[in-house]
């Protein structure tokens, strides 16, 4: 990633995926064209499951006693 490339949030990548969907849903597309639009579907939802993970990795939970422990489900 170069240094200008700004890390696109999880709220954009969602946007992106939605957009990406909507195309396939409601275009008519070539077969190449349908692939190439699944494949950029796939790859945005690689980084936005990544991208969430890394926050729930992050997350602490504050308990009664005002003690932090990890997030767990």
């Amino acid at each position: 990633m170069e240094k200008n490339e700004k890390k696109e949030s999880l709220e954009e990548m969602l946007a992106v995926l939605e957009k990406t969907v909507n195309q396939m849903e409601t275009e008519e597309l070539s077969l190449e064209d349908s692939f190439a639009l699944y494949h950029k579907g796939m790859d945005l939802l690689k980084k936005c499951s990544s991208t969430i993970d890394q926050v729930e990795k992050k997350m602490l939970v504050l308990d009664e006693e005002g003690e932090t422990h990890e997030f767990e489900m």
